[in-house]
């Protein structure tokens, strides 16, 4: 419903609103207005903001009122990278809780066993501390992994198998996972078993005989998706049935919103859909494609991408098909060929951990005749590595992408030049600050030495020239504002000092990036990223002012009331009984 301005001007009555926010520090983002102290809603959309006096004048008998007791209000935050189905997926398998030594993992395996009939898996979480796992095995007694003799100690009538991390929650090798004898011998592994690639190594004991110890070096699990696919995985159910939990848990810290830059493959983006099909998806969610070329293209001539795009992807052009809630929208294209993806695409179409389709990585003139046919069909590209800058410009010169809205993810580092190509470009960004600067920053800062450090995911410079900047948490972990004190602090974890510290953003830069700026990742800055009259009533009230907490505290904040559309999808025990009040 349209805000009612022409009764303001001619002082008839004003409508009733459903709820009206007042007595707080709305950060509106709005620069017509960037501060106010109240809003109305009515339905879906915002009706009104402004000040406490004239907003309490659209309170009726049937309006909801919250008292916000001085709090912060922000247009709800819009997850640039969010991957926010692997926070669900961490539900399915049993944790093995906070060990502390390989008999604490013991204990916990036998009262698993104890729950399961003979000859049933047993599958687990991995060992150490969620959400980055930084301490395994330092975290045990022994500082060692527990063997498969130890875990049949535990579980001798049970296959049993410790998944391993997905390597970018930490972003250290190796990643483990351990079997059991059963385990081992349903996959028929034994001391003849040769590993798939070298980046495999299978533990032995002294007698030659697998210890039942994996340990990969890499940061995407391969040994799930080839020695170990009889272990169970997620299924779709698993998928659809941990959404909520997943949205819920990026709720809590005022997330309304977010994009799936890096792809979704065909059974996550059917999970969305079945939750949204039973009215349960509280996220607005935009899914990219992901493709499997091995499948839909591994015979094509690229003189054909352009009658697939046809056949296959027309609803991905712009305006993408869907609605408030669900879209698909773009094509995520990759020239990196990742090692060992053939490997993990054996086990295709389930992705594990991933969600996206391995085998998306084509040969360079391939995705340049992809690309090309994109962008003939105003089909959205979306990549997340600085190699396709350039393909990106080549195509420009052959179809105009400026207006297009091409995607360019993850921003490890441009140069001076770069920048002035993705503004040129007219491409929106992502940022991806949890890796590029708070967990391998200072390696970035190495290889490209002091003269160039300033290129290390250049937030400021991004900025100054106008490029349009959002931010991601990539699931590690979910709150926004972890990347958003990364982005005003260029905090390093390992150095414990800032990583090219000019390159950082003001808090106000930084809110802006992750609400009005987030919304331009899928053309919706005129409905939703700002809080003004006609825009969707997304928004979170924080527990504390992000522009007024010390540094160390931003990364701290969370939601203590998350509304998207006008309905409350999150709301902390302090707004519901001894806080603020719900009148």
């Amino acid at each position: 419903m349209p805000p009612d301005r022409d009764a303001a001007m001619t002082g008839a009555p004003l409508r009733a609103a459903d709820r009206v926010l007042r007595g707080g520090h709305l950060l509106t983002q709005d620069t017509a207005h960037p501060v106010a102290e109240a809003l109305a809603i009515e339905g879906e959309r915002i009706v009104a903001v402004g000040s406490n006096e004239a907003i309490s004048q659209r309170i009726g008998p049937g309006t909801q009122v919250h008292e916000l007791a001085g709090r912060t209000l922000l247009p709800g935050l819009v997850d640039g990278h969010a991957h926010m189905d692997r926070e669900g997926l961490k539900q399915v398998f049993p944790s093995l809780g906070p060990v502390r030594s390989i008999a604490d993992i013991q204990q916990r395996i036998a009262e698993l066993a104890r729950m399961r009939a003979p000859g049933e898996w047993i599958v687990t979480m991995p060992i150490g501390t969620p959400p980055a796992y930084f301490d395994a095995p330092g975290c045990l007694r022994e500082n060692r992994w527990p063997t498969r003799h130890e875990l049949d100690e535990a579980a001798p009538d049970n296959p049993v198998f410790i998944r391993p991390i997905w390597g970018y929650w930490r972003h250290t090798a190796p990643l483990v996972s351990i079997a059991n004898s059963r385990a081992l011998a349903c996959a028929g592994i034994d001391r003849n078993t040769v590993s798939p690639t070298p980046t495999i190594t299978l533990g032995r004991d002294a007698r030659g005989e697998p210890d039942g110890v994996f340990s990969e070096h890499t940061m995407m699990p391969i040994v799930e998706h080839s020695l170990m696919r009889c272990v169970p995985g997620f299924s779709e159910v698993d998928r659809a049935a941990t959404l909520p939990g997943a949205m819920a848990a990026y709720h809590a810290f005022g997330t309304t919103s977010i994009f799936e830059e890096h792809g979704a493959a065909a059974e996550l983006i059917r999970a969305y859909k079945a939750v949204h099909r039973r009215g349960a998806l509280t996220m607005r969610t935009a899914l990219v494609a992901s493709p499997d070329w091995s499948v839909l293209a591994g015979g094509t001539h690229p003189d054909s991408y352009g009658r697939l795009l046809d056949a296959w992807a027309a609803g991905l052009g712009e305006p993408a098909c869907g609605d408030a809630f669900l879209r698909v929208t773009g094509l995520f294209v990759d020239i990196d060929v990742v090692t060992d993806n053939r490997l993990r695409a054996q086990s295709m179409p389930y992705t594990g951990w991933a969600g996206f389709n391995y085998d998306t990585a084509l040969a360079r003139e391939k995705a340049r005749a992809l690309l090309i046919a994109c962008a003939e069909r105003r089909i959205r590209a979306v990549a997340i590595w600085p190699n396709m800058l350039d393909l990106f410009e080549e195509v420009d010169r052959i179809v105009p992408i400026r207006d297009q809205r091409w995607v360019l993810g993850h921003l490890s580092s441009l140069s001076p030049g770069d920048i002035g190509r993705v503004r040129d470009l007219g491409l929106v960004t992502t940022s991806h600050t949890n890796r590029y600067v708070y967990k391998e920053g200072h390696l970035l800062a190495e290889r490209l030495g002091p003269a160039r450090s300033q290129e290390v995911s250049p937030l400021r410079a991004l900025v100054e020239a106008g490029v349009p900047v959002s931010l991601a948490t990539d699931n590690v972990p979910v709150s926004m504002f972890w990347p958003i004190w990364q982005s005003v602090t260029r905090m390093n974890r390992y150095t414990g000092r800032p990583v090219a510290p000019e390159q950082a953003i003001s808090r106000s830069q930084a809110l802006h990036a992750a609400t009005a700026a987030g919304a331009m990742l899928t053309f919706e800055e005129d409905v939703k990223g700002r809080l003004a009259p006609g825009l969707l009533a997304d928004m979170t009230v924080l527990d504390r002012d992000p522009l007024a907490v010390p540094d160390e505290a931003l990364m701290e904040l969370r939601s203590e009331l998350t509304l998207v559309g006008g309905r409350i999808v999150w709301s902390s025990p302090a707004m519901v009984s001894g806080g603020p009040s719900m009148a």
